[in-house]
């Protein structure tokens, strides 16, 4: 299945790469005229319209038909035959097709087209979809708490639709202002020009966020005090995925609610995505400052890392020999020496620090000071692995067992061991208290404190010489304990 969705670009590396793409264009364009179904001469008249110059949009109907066919054979168009074309018995026989754009192939051809006509300064921050937010969010409040559900299904299309543009808007605007900070694709002269278009658009967008973000909020409480609960099966309801069941579609409205809770609020302790973003323009201002502070000092002294490597690069060139121009690689970039560690030889005795290390017998170093030039740390501390539900499940039953034991001892206690059988538990704390009262070798006597309150109050087994045997019942048998006689106080 993923072989087969790959089959949607074949287009972008095959030969005709340039003659497939503008047949694609055509659909596109006929698309937006609400035309859907075409044949190859409606293809190519769309050409001639809207090719231009370029020879790879030259087409005749011909030309264009084999185009079709393979494109349909890739699955981005797909085809049905249309019999209103035939004039004549010949043409009928001879079957015409009409082609559509496939729902799968459309996404292809538009991420393709999207890539190649994108433009690196075409990008911007939507300031003013943050008034469009805040009224959006107002009347779902008031069509949640009427039960307008075809209304509450419009307005959160919308929310959805607005906070994905504003995402996509500023993960577009950060990467080129990234790549406008670290690069050097433009000159100095370009971004001086724009510099001020440029901090004023971040800086009034850095303003606006800052002033709707607790208007925002509020509109967010408002909503959720209607009853945020009844907002997905409202929309879920006025939904028209007819291939989805309700269910599905609830889920689905209930987790682009959850999005926009997010955006707005944030969950538990981390932050809304209003405050990252906001957060993010006051870094990339002071992103731009920086870069503007070290253009206008390059300026200011008449030297710049390019007016550097210019000259060096003439200086190369002027050498008079290759020894000359190895000297001044060496007194440029000083590679020639071994780097300097600062590191003691083992023999500092026999090997003075004041020797040169081309005449040193070499000293063992670690792998990080040789490749990076830092001494090796022990780092951080790895994470403690911890299973908290396992230690949880083993607190409780040791919890439990305590208790069972608590109160079998209290059972023992206050009916004693003769003529009655012990229960198991009883039975475990008898054991107990014998070895305990055994171990001393004298009559002494064994206790365990109730756990359970931590007090010192339990039971007490005392152990007595006699002439007599004692002869306990309890459930795993007779325990019979010759010469002594058992008091459980």
């Amino acid at each position: 299945m993923r072989d087969d969705r790959l089959r949607l670009f074949a287009f972008a590396t095959a030969e005709k790469r340039s003659e497939y793409l503008w047949v694609l264009r055509a659909f596109d364009h006929a698309r937006a005229s609400y035309v859907v179904l075409l044949h190859a001469a409606d293809v190519a008249s769309v050409l001639d319209r809207i090719g231009g110059d370029d020879p790879a949009a030259a087409l005749t109907s011909a030309q264009v038909a084999p185009l079709l066919e393979q494109l349909h054979a890739w699955g981005v168009l797909e085809r049905s035959y249309d019999g209103t074309r035939a004039v004549t018995l010949a043409e009928y026989r001879n079957r015409h097709f009409v082609y559509q754009f496939g729902q799968a192939g459309f996404q292809a051809f538009r991420a393709v087209d999207d890539v190649l006509t994108g433009r690196g300064h075409d990008v911007a921050l939507s300031r003013l979809a943050l008034a469009d937010l805040l009224a959006d969010l107002t009347e779902l409040a008031a069509a949640n708490e009427s039960g307008d559900g075809e209304l509450v299904y419009r307005k959160l299309n919308r929310l959805d639709a607005t906070l994905s543009d504003m995402a996509e808007r500023a993960a577009r605007f950060y990467l080129a202002l990234g790549d406008l900070v670290r690069t050097t694709e433009i000159t100095p002269e370009v971004f001086l020009t724009h510099k001020d278009a440029l901090l004023s658009h971040m800086r009034e967008f850095s303003s606006d966020l800052a002033r709707y973000a607790p208007k925002l909020t509020a509109a967010l409480a408002r909503v959720e005090a209607t009853g945020a609960e009844r907002l997905p099966a409202l929309a879920a309801a006025h939904d028209e995925r007819v291939l989805l069941s309700f269910e599905e579609r609830e889920a689905d409205w209930r987790q682009r609610w959850r999005g926009v809770e997010h955006w707005f609020a944030g969950m538990g302790s981390a932050p809304s995505e209003s405050e990252r973003l906001r957060e993010g323009t006051m870094n990339a201002i002071a992103a731009v400052l920086a870069l503007l502070r070290r253009l206008t000092e390059n300026r200011r002294g008449g030297v710049s890392r390019e007016s550097q490597l210019r000259h060096l690069a003439g200086w190369f060139a002027a050498a008079p020999s290759e020894e000359a121009a190895h000297g001044l690689f060496g007194a440029v970039f000083d590679l020639g020496r071994p780097r300097h560690f600062s590191m003691p030889h083992p023999d500092a005795d026999i090997v003075p620090s004041s020797r040169s290390w081309w005449d040193a017998p070499p000293v063992e170093i670690s792998r990080t000071l040789a490749e990076t030039g830092r001494t090796p740390a022990a780092g951080a501390p790895s994470r403690v692995q911890r299973n908290d539900s396992a230690i949880r499940r083993l607190r409780e039953v040791q919890l439990d067992t305590q208790r069972r034991r608590a109160d079998a001892a209290r059972s023992l206690g206050a009916g004693g061991v003769r003529d009655r059988e012990l229960t198991e538990p009883e039975t475990e704390v008898l054991l107990s208290l014998i070895d305990a009262a055994l171990s001393a070798r004298v009559p002494v006597a064994g206790r365990v404190r109730d756990e359970t309150s931590g007090t010192q109050n339990g039971v007490k087994l005392t152990l007595r010489p006699s002439t007599e045997s004692t002869v306990v019942r309890t459930a795993r048998g007779r325990l019979y304990l010759d010469g002594l006689t058992v008091d459980v106080q």
